[in-house]
């Protein structure tokens, strides 16, 4: 394996845990820089030079920087994964599934949920229609996770890849945030159980360390919704 000089800036958000889940699973040496999103630390000018963008995660590799949640996972894999622990081979069949179900979480899972997530808890106004909207569309996507699991046992095929990691950050929190049983999808709700087992995923998740307990999170997104839900719905009757 190449060596390697990562810093991983992020938060622990679900996009942060999909970096630091993959860097936990290939056993890569790297230091993290926890990045202060309530502070706006995304938008300082230093930071933009790694991500113009100004969102986490991003990581430097020596002179290299990479921004963009899935680009990184596909960086890590191309450059370290060199016996294929958590990837298939470019070129293999495999492989473009698995690049295909990246491009779904990150285009698709990740923005709806993100929205979902964000009138839920976080708007500054309650707008029934939009939390409705969206916590459908991401009902519907775990539908079509639960549909291809059912025929395969990982996203991309007969193994753990990057694809999988890629969701089960987000599907982790809905409970919580979105207060979405999984039982609805069995088949989805086992193969998430059985990830979030795995070491590599559990210090992933980790990463960086919250000041909160969970219990202390799911209390304060458990008050963010009653806060948002006692308002009037600005949508238009």
């Amino acid at each position: 394996m190449p060596a390697s000089d990562i810093t991983l800036y992020t938060s622990p958000t679900s996009n942060g845990h999909k970096v630091s889940v993959v860097l936990e699973e290939l056993g890569l040496p790297y230091n993290v820089q926890a990045i202060d999103l309530v502070k706006e630390e995304q938008k300082q000018e230093w930071f933009l030079k790694i991500n113009p963008n100004g969102r986490i995660p991003a990581i430097t590799d020596g002179a290299q920087r990479i921004f963009e949640s899935g680009a990184i996972m596909q960086y890590l894999v191309d450059k370290y994964d060199t016996e294929r622990k958590i990837s298939y081979a470019p070129g293999t069949p495999e492989y473009y599934e698995q690049l295909s179900w990246l491009m779904w979480q990150v285009s698709g899972l990740g923005p709806m949920q993100g929205q979902a997530n964000h009138f839920t808890c976080f708007a500054p106004v309650r707008s029934d229609y939009s939390i409705q909207r969206y916590k459908n569309e991401t009902k519907r996507l775990y539908s079509t996770i639960e549909a291809r699991l059912r025929e395969s046992p990982y996203l991309a095929g007969e193994k753990y890849t990057i694809a999988d990691i890629a969701c089960v950050g987000w599907i982790r929190v809905a409970p919580v945030i979105l207060d979405i049983d999984l039982n609805e999808w069995p088949t989805l709700k086992k193969w998430l159980d059985s990830i979030l087992q795995r070491e590599a995923v559990k210090k992933g998740m980790l990463v960086p360390p919250m000041a909160n307990s969970e219990e202390q999170m799911i209390a304060f997104l458990t008050e963010k919704k009653k806060e948002i839900m006692a308002k009037g719905s600005t949508d238009i009757q």
